[in-house]
């Protein structure tokens, strides 16, 4: 009797976009290492830069959002430290990352996203968003992500 399961899948690994910003990750500690001997303002003044270096590499139109973002989480939690993640901007308490910008380039996407991880008390009921599409910003929704990144930073 013929085998009714789907044939299997082959697994060819990690996209090459995954396997570069695992590259970016190793590349940010290795450079967060580098830094133990500064002070904590040393450190976090050397990561906003590293942030901001980023935001500038990217493409027109997500780099344009990177920066918004980049102020807006400045101004609404600026006990947020930013940080690289990934190869992402990303902005974190105690180490641990709130939330990220992702830039539509760096996967391919038709749009940008601002994420947010499990360290974002972001709690409601049994379910939330954790992430958010970004093609533009209005004023709207500038004030939407800016409450939303102050409640996500407690």
């Amino acid at each position: 009797m013929p085998s009714t399961k789907p044939p299997a899948q082959k697994y060819d690994g990690f996209t090459a976009e995954e396997r570069a910003a695992m590259k970016e990750h190793a590349h940010e500690q290795k450079k967060a290492a580098a830094r133990r001997g500064s002070s904590r303002a040393e450190k976090e003044a050397a990561a906003e830069q590293d942030v901001l270096a980023k935001i500038a590499e990217m493409p027109e139109a997500d780099r344009i959002l990177a920066e918004r973002i980049h102020e807006i989480v400045k101004t609404a939690a600026p006990d947020l430290t930013p940080k690289l993640w990934y190869g992402m901007p990303a902005y974190a308490r105690d180490g641990k990352v709130v939330c990220h910008f992702q830039s539509a380039h760096k996967f391919g996407s038709r749009y940008a996203t601002l994420g947010f991880s499990d360290q974002a008390a972001l709690d409601e009921g049994t379910m939330w968003p954790t992430a958010y599409a970004l093609k533009e910003l209005t004023a709207a929704d500038e004030q939407f992500i800016g409450a939303l990144v102050k409640k996500a930073a407690g």
